[in-house]
């Protein structure tokens, strides 16, 4: 069975007359748990439930391996550093990764005794810092720079010199790519992006292909607490139904907006991993399904970035991306990734394309008038 077929119906029991497709959300902190309770496959609210168990089975499905759902992108990326190292270990970190992970390795977990090594995506840089360590940190495509590495060839290397390999999928998402396919101890996900899509959800999750760290990371969850509401657990599997058509039409128009910009003598810096004269392309082609919802270009400075922003109708100016709305900032206004201060991080969604193009259109033109 295809992955687009999967979406939409993964996870769901099994047909019983007169039942829904999908049981509505189970509301618990105590479940019924006389005597011997390891008869009783749910006891308590931090450990288990059997809303989070439908989606969990879902997700680990389509990403090929044992899937723990999370209540942030964040606190599933934190599960895995903190399961996984001690003090004295040594994890290989992309300089251009999403900012709070670097910054929860560098000040949490260097304060804790971790040695924290970082080189960029682009070119394979981290096989260079491999000797020692205990777990190399991938994102592919980067954001928001949107460079791609080898996630094969450095698994490769990595497994070699004794490392555990996490991917950090969000960006690309499991239809886009299969970190666990290509070797990957670990792929994690802010399932608050594209997995989602409708702007209305903070989740995340760790699939493995080992049981035994799964169990562990299990373990982190229950005692850690980052537990997610049964509310936001449905509505993310019910999400999920979509995000075959949504991610398609989102790529489909990403692509066919960044070879508009491409003509934009007043855009730079532009990058798309699905563009034949992109950096990343002779990579993304060979192991990625879906180029991604995300374009990325650089305005001339500040103020046209922010001219543009402003004269836009149907692009929302917010953070986070993966939406159905289409959305866009100027990255720098947060600091902590070193890109200019022009750079438009685009996040595409599912409007008409010649809506949008229009729309980007009259704001470039806008923008660059003053």
């Amino acid at each position: 069975m295809r992955q687009g077929t999967k979406v939409t119906r993964i996870g769901f029991p099994e047909p019983s007359q007169g039942s829904p497709f999908l049981p509505g959300p189970v509301f618990a902190g105590p479940f019924h748990a006389a005597g011997d309770v390891s008869s009783s496959p749910f006891t308590y609210g931090r450990f288990h439930n059997p809303t989070w168990t439908m989606y969990e089975q879902a997700l680990g499905e389509l990403e090929g391996g044992t899937a723990v759902v999370f209540s942030s992108g964040m606190a599933a990326i934190a599960a895995v550093l903190g399961v996984v190292l001690r003090p004295s270990d040594i994890v290989v970190l992309p300089t251009d990764c999403y900012f709070t992970t670097r910054r929860l390795a560098t000040a949490y977990f260097s304060e804790m005794g971790v040695r924290v090594k970082m080189a960029a995506t682009a070119g394979n840089a981290q096989r260079e810092l491999l000797e020692g360590a205990k777990l190399l940190w991938l994102e592919s495509p980067s954001n928001p720079g949107l460079d791609v590495c080898d996630i094969s060839e450095l698994v490769r290397l990595a497994h070699e010199a004794g490392a555990l390999v996490s991917v950090d999928n969000t960006t690309a998402t499991f239809l886009g790519q299969a970190p666990i396919a290509m070797g990957a101890d670990f792929s994690v996900s802010s399932d608050t992006k594209a997995i989602t899509g409708h702007s209305d959800l903070i989740l995340g999750h760790v699939a493995m292909r080992d049981e035994d760290w799964a169990e562990r990371i299990r373990t982190w969850r229950t005692q850690i607490g980052a537990i997610p509401g049964p509310m936001e657990v449905w509505l993310a599997h019910r999400s999920l139904v979509t995000m075959d058509l949504r991610l398609r039409k989102q790529c489909a128009n990403a692509l066919a907006i960044a070879q508009y910009l491409a003509t934009r003598k007043d855009v730079t810096g532009l990058r798309y991993p699905g563009l034949p004269n992109d950096p990343s392309n002779p990579i993304a082609v060979r192991q990625m399904q879906l180029f991604g919802p995300l374009v990325s270009f650089v305005l001339p400075d500040r103020g046209c970035a922010e001219r543009f922003l402003k004269s836009c109708r149907l692009v929302y100016e917010a953070t986070s991306f993966g939406s159905i709305h289409t959305t866009a900032e100027r990255r720098a206004r947060w600091g902590g990734d070193p890109v200019p201060e022009g750079f438009i991080r685009l996040s595409v969604g599912c409007e008409d394309l010649q809506d949008l193009i229009s729309d980007i259109s009259q704001a470039l033109d806008l923008a660059s008038a003053k």
